[in-house]
């Protein structure tokens, strides 16, 4: 048994990587709102093999909602000769494109088309430095109308409420989508709380039947603020992040975030075992949620078709 141990070494001790490897993470809104996400991200790693601070130091940097801070986070990164950097939104893994072609580079964005915007050549092969986790099907904008026009039948006219940070791609699909419906769009930029407030304020005083809320780090991290804001002034909403329906707001449709978190923390795990990310192919949600909030339903006197209780997955009472 002793000769079988020598000759056989745990696979997890053979596993080991022989050096405590660098790990960059740019998140472009605060530190304090993306504490699960982080770790969901770290979760991924561990499930590849890789713990902190035995195999991995990580090296954190927040732009705070700021996206001029993001170059020099950038630049940092690149200083402290990270092995990989994790970048999430579009413009976090710019900023690590125009600081580095030598890092390797995993993105988070869920608001771009990475072909289109030219940050990578294909998603089967990216090409360069740069690979990730994407998501930005034009269909799905419509979907979220299709779905609060099942709720509020009379819905007419929508406030769409978006960061310009996350670049157009987003309000471009939803005013396809709200012209093939025949809906009047009030368009509401908000980049940060103020105008966050702002925003709601000019829907309400638009009379407008709905909001969507577009996707971005700052309206991520933002959920239950907006949740509030769309119970006083009674307005049904939707947005794809979860979390919003779970702090009150009416309804969610879209990946799960958290399994995004993790599946690029398995894909930067790719990249230190030696996976180079022109090679690696972009991974895309294939599963989405719908949540709905039935007791923010009754508050605002919605009712529930069946057949969308049935097909929800999960349902709050």
């Amino acid at each position: 048994m002793g000769a079988a141990a020598v000759a056989c070494p745990l696979p997890a001790r053979a596993q080991q990587p022989a050096a405590v490897r660098k790990v960059g993470f740019l998140y472009p809104g605060p530190g304090s709102a993306v504490t699960v996400r982080l770790e969901a991200f770290l979760e991924g790693l561990r499930n590849a093999g890789y713990r902190v601070p035995e195999h991995l130091e990580i090296i954190p940097r927040f732009a705070d909602s700021d996206p001029a801070r993001l170059p020099s986070l950038a630049a940092e990164l690149v200083d402290r000769n990270a092995d990989v950097i994790a970048a999430v939104s579009t413009a976090a893994a710019n900023a690590v494109r125009a600081a580095t072609t030598a890092i390797p580079i995993v993105g988070l964005d869920l608001e771009t088309d990475p072909v289109a915007t030219g940050m990578i050549a294909s998603l089967a092969h990216p090409g360069a430095n740069l690979t990730g986790f994407f998501f930005d099907f034009a269909e799905f904008r419509g979907k979220l109308l299709e779905l609060l026009k099942e709720i509020v039948p009379r819905l007419s006219k929508i406030a769409v409420i978006w960061d310009p940070n996350s670049g157009p791609a987003q309000l471009k699909s939803v005013e396809a989508g709200a012209e093939a419906m025949k809906l009047t769009l009030e368009k509401l930029e908000a980049r940060n709380v103020p105008e966050m407030h702002q925003a709601f304020d000019a829907a309400k005083r638009a009379g407008v039947d709905a909001v969507m809320i577009l996707s971005s780090p700052f309206i991520g991290a933002n959920t239950k603020l907006i949740a509030d804001l769309t119970l006083r002034d009674a307005l049904p909403a939707v947005t794809l992040f979860s979390e919003f329906a779970r702090n009150g707001g009416l309804m969610s449709y879209g990946p799960n975030i958290l399994d995004i978190y993790r599946s690029v923390g398995g894909i930067v795990a790719k990249v230190l075992k030696g996976n180079k990310p022109a090679d690696l192919p972009v991974e895309l949600p294939t599963k989405f949620e719908l949540v709905i909030n039935l007791k923010t339903a009754r508050a605002l006197k919605l009712e529930i078709p069946a057949n969308l209780l049935v097909r929800a997955d999960e349902v709050i009472e």
